[in-house]
């Protein structure tokens, strides 16, 4: 995984486990990697890893079974959706519009060219 500058390396590997979670890669109640297992796969720290799984178990995407390791929080999924909708309609759809605003598109030019790369 490629990390960028702007935002925390831990919470960048929770988005990816969401990410995993909205595609469906783990489901309600499955077991997701250790966090030694993620760390290795994501080839960071350990302690990296430990925060990342720490922040989803706070946010209740992710609960912890002792001995047996983490485990999807049921509606995890639902709950990603939620947040993530809130977060686009609160600060990028605005800076979207303003920038369509500027380079004078419309939201038809945006409608047509959403409707050719659905049809692909």
């Amino acid at each position: 995984m490629t990390f960028s500058n702007d935002k925390p390396i831990y919470l960048q590997m929770a988005d990816r486990l969401c990410d995993e979670i909205l595609s469906g890669v783990y489901q309600d109640d499955d077991r997701i990697p250790s966090v030694r297992e993620y760390a290795v796969l994501l080839e960071v720290n350990t302690n990296t890893a430990v925060k990342a799984y720490e922040q989803l178990a706070r946010e209740e995407i992710i609960y912890n079974k002792r001995g047996l390791g983490y485990f999807v929080t049921p509606g995890a999924k639902k709950q990603i959706l939620k947040a993530r909708k809130n977060e686009f309609m609160k600060e990028r759809l605005p800076e979207l519009f303003r920038q369509m605003q500027l380079l004078d598109i419309s939201i038809d030019d945006v409608v047509e060219t959403y409707k050719k790369i659905t049809e692909c």
